[in-house]
């Protein structure tokens, strides 16, 4: 912790139920940030993943639950919670949380409001994002320049943004790596929710046109989602029933990244690409769509190949060159993985968030702002 700097009293807010890399990445930020020995308090879902992996962090959560991006009713019990408290900064991390701001209004002077933008959809030009994006928070988080792009597009004001990548911490992936060390047969793996916009879809297909043309590989595929048992039915019906595994949730990404041989993201959309940053810590050659973030994550034809999203041949030709150059793969795990440690860690991210806090806040010693201690142990949130 700077000598310069004030400890910060932080909320966050993330109530989505599911799990995904957003959640890693608040895991991961609230972590570095009571380790600088910051205040933090977590509103999020009551029963969700985030909630359990936050209470066994030692992180102090609540019970948040916001149905959609039009639900207020949690505003009241929120704004009388920052009125009490009196956080520096309310970080809001999804988009569900970020509506709650249209709401709040100014609930405690001096607070400063941050949302993160995760996701590479385009923002439509309109009076509610103009007025989410512009009004209602003082800066924005994009986690990749495409992001950042779409934002100024949607018409949000390009000094508002700071470009902060997502990161992860190296060392459980760095220790399981070139565990699998391509031992036949060569295995293809992926993790991501199983929704439409990771494209699963594409991946079967590209591993059936693989096989009619003799390639001998598995699949095995990490994560829930919606499309589970369609996906099950097209593996299927292109012949490749015996050869793709769908696994469901997996705790231990590192293990299960030991066990595969070349990672393959498919997204139709991605904001930057968590697991592949994961893939690439453990040392894992990796083929994505050239999509949102992922061009800024793989350096093509360095650390991997990219190729155009929604398509199934060009994808089944990436696949094909990695599981049948056994050197070219190695070099790129190798590469990939000193990539991920340059630019990419946690460490990275979380100190960026800190230094935008504190920008945001203008802070200096000498300041007249409370400490973080303060007020400690009377914070309560009902719904």
């Amino acid at each position: 912790m700077d000598n310069d700097r004030r400890l910060l009293k932080i909320l966050h807010i993330d109530p989505e139920r599911t799990w995904g890399g957003g959640e890693c990445q608040v895991i991961g930020l609230l972590g570095y940030l009571a380790r600088q020995g910051h205040q933090n308090h977590l509103l999020c879902h009551p029963g969700g993943l985030l909630i359990e992996e936050a209470r066994r962090a030692g992180i102090t959560a609540f019970p948040l639950r916001v149905r959609n991006d039009l639900d207020f009713r949690p505003v009241f019990s929120l704004r009388r919670l920052i009125q009490e408290e009196r956080y520096d900064i309310v970080h809001f991390h999804t988009k569900r949380a970020h509506a709650l701001a249209l709401w709040l209004g100014r609930a405690q002077p001096g607070v400063r409001f941050v949302v993160t933008r995760r996701m590479d959809y385009p923002l439509r030009r309109n009076w509610y994002n103009d007025c989410l994006y512009n009004r209602k928070v003082d800066g924005v988080v994009a986690i990749s320049r495409k992001i950042a792009d779409l934002l100024v597009e949607g018409g949000v004001r390009r000094e508002r943004i700071r470009l902060i990548h997502s990161g992860i911490d190296p060392a459980p992936f760095q220790r399981r790596a070139g565990e699998k060390s391509s031992r036949a047969p060569v295995v293809i793996g992926t993790v991501a929710v199983l929704e439409e916009r990771k494209g699963h879809r594409f991946l079967l297909e590209a591993g059936a046109l693989l096989k009619r043309q003799g390639h001998q590989l598995k699949y095995r595929f990490a994560g829930t989602g919606s499309q589970r048992q369609s996906l099950e039915q097209i593996a299927r019906g292109l012949g490749l029933g015996e050869d793709v595994e769908f696994v469901g949730f997996v705790s231990d990404i590192a293990s299960f990244l030991s066990t595969i041989d070349v990672f393959v993201l498919p997204s139709l959309y991605e904001g930057l690409g968590v697991s592949v940053l994961e893939a690439m810590a453990a040392g894992k050659p990796v083929v994505a769509t050239r999509v949102g973030g992922l061009p800024e994550v793989v350096d093509d034809t360095i650390t991997g190949l990219l190729v155009p999203h929604k398509d199934p041949r060009a994808l089944a030709g990436a696949i094909a060159v990695l599981a049948t150059r056994q050197g070219l793969a190695q070099e790129m795990g190798e590469k990939g993985s000193g990539r991920v440690l340059q630019y990419f860690t946690m460490e990275e991210m979380a100190k960026k968030n800190e230094d935008y806090y504190y920008e945001l806040l203008q802070l200096q010693l000498g300041w007249s702002l409370k400490t973080a201690g303060e007020g400690a142990g009377r914070v309560g949130f009902q719904e």
